[in-house]
């Protein structure tokens, strides 16, 4: 059987193995994807960002037709059609998935639909039994719905943010395990779909890496919702009872138990790093995920990673970015690039929705980086108010000498559009003395940025 030989082997269709790829082939080089999974598309396109944030926009649109009457708009009995909502996800999730595969193979590149494991530092070997050899190889395996930690779970059976994504009908209660992205995402949305929602959280607060003054901001609102939650907790245990459902925990030294139609296990997910043969090839695994340095190589040197697999930020725009990293540093080895985290982003689609970029103050406070900050709330600001959407603020975290601005988060209507006022500021590192001069037309939203803009201008004397 004729061996395969290429200069760069990428294992890994999704946001960053295509980027990969696709840098890799533009730059010359033999380039293959090879991608395993019976879908084509990763996890953003097919069970992540897209799928998830179309179901959020319909939650949405019921949420605000319900409360039509603030506006003077007066609508009888709103209906939500599940089955139309789901299928509307998914007409436009194979339009975004039928582009993707056909940017696979249609690529530069070749394109192997195969799974793959190494039988060495440099072969391939695939599914049909064909060996892939590469001088360099990109691994951009993704990620997994992690496991439970508690075995009665497991005995009980819940859903996984995958599965809940294709439920045929709602659930009339659930218990959503997690305070993360996913948790609070999927919490606000099947309760804005009229299932009785209750969230329970391990830590103190959610969000962890967030301040914990925006947090508080949207805990609030969704307990106005109606959602149930309850914070600082450990899982004790779980049972069926009378067709539901039963979680115990502790709660600030109580024993607390809920019951509920279905189980949604959102504790995160895990780097996809089974299966490759990571011995034979030399590449380590620490904490669940490949090791990396800032070139984005694991500790064997011509083998890079790239994407969720990495485990540290798994974040579409990050995967591709590690992804056009690596590609670089294997065409320019003499002129290797590192990657560049200052402009970390992070929008959680929730209402209101919770952003940031750059330095928050927790950790700006654990690294002892001197900062100032201000931040103004939407509560007193024109062009929300008009909307009726008072929650949250703004807030600018600049340095006390030279005012550049060091970061900044929006916990508020359109949160993660408004964020990219900063990014775009901060990648060009400008001060909050020249943010405060930029013209902001009025009314808009995007003009609350100038008054926390101009506190710190009046504080900080240049």
């Amino acid at each position: 059987m004729k061996e395969l030989t290429y200069d760069v082997a990428v294992i890994g269709g999704g946001s960053a193995g295509y980027a990969a790829g696709r840098s890799c082939a533009a730059q010359g080089l033999r380039t293959a994807i090879i991608e395993g999974a019976e879908e084509v598309g990763g996890l953003c396109i097919l069970r992540g960002c897209m799928p998830t944030k179309a179901l959020l926009y319909s939650a949405e649109v019921a949420h605000l037709a319900r409360h039509a009457a603030t506006f003077g708009v007066f609508t009888k009995d709103v209906q939500v059609d599940y089955s139309f909502v789901k299928a509307r996800k998914e007409r436009l999730i194979a339009d975004f998935a039928g582009y993707r595969r056909k940017q696979l193979e249609t690529g530069k590149f070749e394109f192997i639909r195969s799974r793959a494991t190494f039988e060495d530092p440099h072969t391939l070997i695939l599914q049909d039994g064909r060996k892939l050899r590469a001088k360099n190889f990109i691994l951009a395996t993704g990620s997994v719905t992690s496991k439970s930690p508690l075995p009665q779970l497991d005995e009980v059976g819940y859903i996984t943010s995958d599965e809940a994504l294709a439920l045929e009908k709602l659930p009339a209660s659930l218990i959503v395990l997690g305070g993360g992205a996913i948790a609070l995402e999927g919490g606000q949305f099947f309760n804005r779909m009229g299932t009785k929602v209750t969230i329970i959280q391990r830590s103190k607060t959610f969000l962890k890496e967030d301040d914990e003054d925006g947090v508080v901001q949207l805990e609030n609102a969704l307990k106005r919702e109606g959602i149930t939650i309850f914070t600082d907790t450990q899982l004790m245990g779980a049972s069926l009872e009378g067709g539901l459902k039963v979680v115990e925990f502790s709660h600030r030294g109580q024993t607390v138990r809920v019951a509920a139609e279905e189980i949604l296990y959102a504790l995160g997910r895990s780097p996809n790093v089974e299966g490759l043969g990571l011995d034979r090839a030399g590449v380590a695994v620490e904490y669940g995920r490949f090791l990396t340095n800032s070139f984005m190589q694991t500790s064997a040197p011509h083998i890079f990673a790239a994407g969720d697999c990495t485990g540290l930020h798994e974040i579409v725009h990050i995967a591709i970015q590690q992804g056009e990293i690596a590609a670089h540093n294997i065409v320019n080895p003499d002129n290797m690039r590192a990657i560049d985290y200052r402009l970390m982003i992070s929008v959680i689609f929730t209402d209101p929705q919770v952003s940031r970029v750059g330095l928050t103050e927790k950790e700006a406070l654990a690294k002892k980086i001197p900062y100032l900050a201000a931040k103004y709330p939407f509560n007193d600001h024109g062009k929300s108010m008009i909307m009726e959407a008072l929650d949250g603020f703004v807030k600018l975290l600049a340095h006390p000498e030279t005012g550049e601005i060091l970061g900044g988060s929006c916990i508020g209507p359109f949160g993660g559009d408004l964020l990219h006022e900063i990014v775009v500021a901060m990648s060009k590192r400008m001060t909050v003395h020249e943010l405060a001069t930029v013209p902001h037309y009025h009314p808009t939203l995007a003009e609350i940025w100038t008054y926390p803009a101009e506190e710190l201008a009046d504080q900080i004397k240049v």
